[in-house]
């Protein structure tokens, strides 16, 4: 391809997610009526660089076609920013958007230019499609070191945000804009912006008087300048070569997915096992509050406890980078515990590992030896803890260690969901609260129990309601910053007040505070679904199962979003596999004969 400027491979280059043109071709249709619109803006053609890959392969990876950098030398670069786009993991976002950025700003032209009419225009020029929230829009604006002004391309009705379309009425829209309008807007920067890098790059072979005189003026003294340049450029490599051998090779950047292993129990018998599991979930629980790590849940990991396979093997199959485990002795109130972080790809190389031998006076010993433990994983992976992520990590729930035992008891009784095991359930949060009647985690634990109940059938809602509502108050008092009591805030206003709303809003607030929850994306793909946003349900649901990968329910939940979202073959395949591994799933069973029904089956 020939640029409208020489020595340029392109003259626009198009930077997208796969995700946002899969579902219905929004920038290939975009791409399409741009291209239409430069023929009648421009006298002559406009090269367009746009990577159509239907199967998320270039764009989606970190295989870098060596060629990259020769189209991403373009005199413009429209990134389609999206809810999905602003994704520092992305492959378009850090090979094509940061890259052009580093790239523009050091050729002829440089980043920002001139425009004839005096103002100054960046040569990224953004076509948005959604609204962003503030941490994407300031993400963005790091990289664009500046404000983000884009041509909008967004459709708003009350609770809608989605991108323009050539059919939607701008009367509707409440931005009132419409999309043929949105294109010319954007052919029309297009043609001032190269306008004003024609005219710069002297193409016509005239050269200013100014520049003819500099030009004699250097080169009196060119010789001796040279040679003094020389030299200067010999001493720095000679500097560069024994010094600072490590800046010609770039830094492995991976996705800081993590998977934290059962801890293994050390100890004499097996009667402080509940202990050392509470204490690892407490710590996977504080990763799991750090928006730049991807933990895998409880649920999957617990699937390695007596595993024989090798780190790697169990990176390979919860496809994460990174694995963490631990070892853990308790002779009454001392603990030995041994943590050792492993970087997990073709084989294993231990990063990080630390042994704590402590004596446990009270349960604030427990919770600093927790978040000592998290933080220093989310160091050594280099990830970014903000300053409500940290408050999040160190708070202490519970000074009484007593209170704090019988707590976690609790949880380890829940999680077996019998009817029995709520019942034993029930004694210990009820135990932990007459040890710390401000304990919210206790409160938590009895309106679950009570939620359930009434799930399962174990209690009428006229008995379970009252009961989970009123401890479930206690806690969000004591607590409102636990994700977890949001979470089931949203439970009791969607599953027993049918207030889908305000659960919308508890169950984005519990996301803010464990953006890594994979039960929290699982209970609101269900809102939104009956809120009859299928699209969006699926991705919240898709969340879930990347982050519980090994869980069968999460999968059977994903096949249920499918079948109400229309999906009935996708539907029917994800019920069989599920079916395969556990062919008593309720879920799978109930719904798979509906969606074989749809399908005429």
């Amino acid at each position: 391809m020939t640029s409208l400027i020489q020595g340029y491979e392109y003259d626009i280059f198009i930077s997208y997610r796969q995700k946002d043109n899969k579902h219905d071709g929004w920038v290939t249709e975009f791409v399409d009526n741009l291209k239409g619109e430069l023929e009648s803006t421009f006298k002559e053609d406009v090269n367009v660089y746009f990577d159509i890959n239907p199967n998320d392969g270039l764009l989606e990876t970190h295989d870098v076609d060596a060629s990259l950098k020769v189209k991403l030398k373009c005199l413009i670069f429209i990134p389609v920013i999206s809810r999905t786009y602003c994704d520092p993991k992305s492959f378009a976002w850090e090979h094509e958007f940061k890259a052009f950025v580093e790239l523009a700003s050091k050729d002829q032209f440089g980043l920002k230019v001139k425009l004839p009419n005096g103002n100054v225009a960046n040569r990224i020029l953004p076509v948005r499609i959604h609204d962003l929230d503030n941490d994407d829009m300031k993400l963005c604006e790091s990289v664009l070191d500046g404000v983000l002004r884009a041509v909008d391309f967004v459709y708003k009705e009350l609770g809608v945000d989605r991108p323009l379309t050539s059919d939607d009425d701008e009367k509707k829209n409440l931005d009132k804009t419409k999309y043929r309008n949105q294109v010319n807007k954007v052919a029309l920067a297009i043609k001032e912006i190269i306008t004003a890098l024609k005219k710069h790059s002297q193409q016509d072979g005239e050269v200013p008087k100014e520049v003819v005189n500099a030009i004699s003026e250097k080169s009196v003294n060119l010789k001796t300048k040279i040679s003094i340049a020389f030299l200067f450029i010999m001493a720095l490599i000679v500097i560069c070569y024994f010094l600072i051998p490590t800046l010609s090779e770039p830094k492995e950047q991976l996705e800081k997915s993590i998977a934290v292993l059962p801890f293994i129990n050390d100890s004499p018998n097996d009667s402080n096992q509940y202990f050392i599991n509470g204490f690892m979930e407490d710590v996977l629980n504080h990763l799991q509050a750090i928006k730049d790590l991807h933990p895998i849940s409880r649920t999957s990991a617990e699937k390695y406890r007596k595993t024989t396979k090798s780190i790697p093997e169990i990176a390979k199959e919860l496809s994460v980078n990174y694995i963490v485990e631990g070892d853990m002795q308790r002779y009454g109130n001392s603990i030995r515990l041994s943590v050792n972080l492993f970087k997990a790809l073709k084989k294993e190389l231990k990063l990080w590992g630390k042994t704590y031998e402590k004596k446990i006076n009270d349960a604030t010993d427990i919770f600093s030896l927790q978040s000592q433990i998290a933080q220093s994983i989310a160091t050594e992976l280099e990830a970014v803890i903000t300053p409500q992520e940290k408050l999040l990590i160190e708070k202490t729930q519970t000074s009484s260690l007593f209170a704090y035992e019988n707590c976690i008891l609790g949880w380890n009784y829940f999680y077996k969901f019998s009817k029995e095991d709520f019942d034993i359930a029930l004694h210990y949060f009820e135990k932990a609260i007459e040890m710390d009647p401000d304990y919210a985690d206790a409160y938590l634990g009895i309106a679950q129990v009570w939620m359930w109940r009434a799930f399962q059938s174990f209690a009428t809602p006229e008995l379970a309601t009252p009961i989970a509502k009123s401890n479930l108050a206690k806690a969000f008092k004591l607590d409102s910053t636990s994700a977890d009591v949001n979470a089931s805030l949203a439970g009791i206003q969607s599953s027993f007040d049918w207030n889908f709303k305000s659960a919308e809003k508890s169950i984005k607030k519990a996301i803010s505070l464990n953006p890594n929850s994979e039960d929290v994306y699982a209970w609101y793909a269900n809102i939104l679904t009956v809120l009859g946003h299928p699209k969006e349900a699926l991705e919240q649901q898709e969340m879930a199962l990347k982050l519980d990968p090994m869980n069968n329910g999460m999968k059977s939940g994903y096949g249920f979003i499918l079948f109400c979202a229309g999906r009935y073959n996708e539907a029917i395949k994800v019920f069989q596999e599920v079916l395969k591994i556990d062919p008593g799933n309720v879920l799978t069973l109930d719904n798979l004969p509906l969606a074989l029904h749809k399908v005429g089956r």
